[in-house]
């Protein structure tokens, strides 16, 4: 059986080299092969430097490494690099087989990493100064042979095709070998764009089944079956409910569907959720090149006893992006990620 490990992120709540200390520690360990799919890499202070070198002395003992990125290049000018300093994608492209994944309009979001075939890395973690110091954020590892494989099929979806079109378009069983506090806790992936309608589906449903607790982080909530869903929840006050969303993004959404006259309608669904008093928004700095990112990027559902984390918004976006999301039935992993939820909560709600 293999236990579950979480990492919960925040604002200041850590050091950067902690996180690369934990990202080094698993890509370490790998005797026979790597698989890296990652969406941003800027780090600080010569920590892209021991991460290639980490992937260098794997190659080294015979790890056969290889990875898939997000192509920056395809934006017209290029996107310039955040504070955090110069873009390691470049360098990883370097050092390793690397393919650039083009997923024109859609993105290569991805953030995860399988070991051997039988451990996976994943979340909501960019790997970026930024995103390990000054975000919210969850990294998940699984020692899930039976989940791996899901995650190797994408892979190589993504690998084959080097473009996000047609990928993720598998479905996945729970996973027998997955645990959490000592109790099985099945455990399934589910990968868009292949699966993106039915990931957001996925979330609406298990909203519209809780009767206890529904616990959301999320940057955005776009998605308009789980938008709507959460406003007749909230309507119907049929559990106890918080949600906490990255207040400068969310406005941008809202932005674009007043100023788009066919997803007006999605406006008061928004607003029933903000006047129902169950919301919280992170004050962040908007987005720009040169502005520091300090967004409120935990991905986490909970509902009653189910999760559903991973990259994926509660977003239409994330629907056709590169995204995973994962399903996880556990008590004891649902109350540890609907503390964090109410952490973040209660920060950016006594921060209003």
């Amino acid at each position: 059986m293999g236990e579950i490990g979480v990492t919960f992120l925040t604002e200041g709540g850590q050091r950067a080299e902690d996180i690369l200390a934990q990202l080094i520690a698993f890509v370490g360990a790998a005797t026979k092969t790597l698989d890296l799919a990652v969406y941003d890499a800027h780090l600080e202070g010569g920590g892209g430097d021991q991460l290639i070198a980490a992937l260098n002395q794997a190659e080294g003992r015979g790890v056969t490494v290889r990875a898939v990125y997000n192509d920056v290049a395809r934006k017209d000018p290029p996107i310039p690099p955040p504070p955090s300093g110069p873009s390691l994608l470049q360098q990883l492209a370097n050092a390793v087989p690397a393919k650039a994944i083009s997923g024109i309009p859609d993105l290569m979001h991805h953030k995860y990493v399988i070991r051997d075939r039988a451990d996976v890395w994943t979340g909501s973690t960019n790997w970026s100064t930024d995103s390990w110091t000054k975000m919210e954020n969850v990294i998940l590892t699984i020692p899930s042979p039976d989940l791996a494989a899901a995650y190797t099929q994408d892979f190589e979806q993504l690998w084959g095709k080097q473009h996000v079109e047609h990928t993720g378009t598998f479905d996945d069983s729970p996973s027998p070998d997955v645990t959490y506090d000592n109790v099985k806790a099945p455990t399934r992936a589910l990968f868009s764009p292949g699966r993106g309608k039915t990931m957001s589906q996925l979330v609406a449903t298990r909203l519209g089944q809780a009767r206890h607790r529904i616990r959301i982080c999320s940057p955005v909530i776009t998605s308009s079956p789980i938008l709507g869903t959460l406003a007749e929840v909230l309507d119907d006050k049929r559990c106890d409910t918080l949600v906490t969303v990255d207040g400068p993004q969310m406005e941008q959404a809202l932005s674009q569907w007043r100023q788009d006259g066919r997803v007006s309608w999605k406006g008061p669904l928004f607003d029933k959720v903000r006047s129902s008093g169950v919301l919280a928004e992170k004050h962040s700095t908007p987005w720009g090149p040169a502005t520091v990112h300090d967004f409120m990027h935990a991905k986490v559902v909970v509902c009653d006893d189910w999760v559903l984390t991973g990259s994926y918004n509660c977003s239409h976006s994330g629907e056709f992006n590169a995204e995973n999301l994962l399903e996880i039935r556990s008590q004891a992993f649902a109350d540890r990620c609907a503390a964090f939820c109410e952490e973040v909560h209660q920060r950016y709600r006594s921060a209003r």
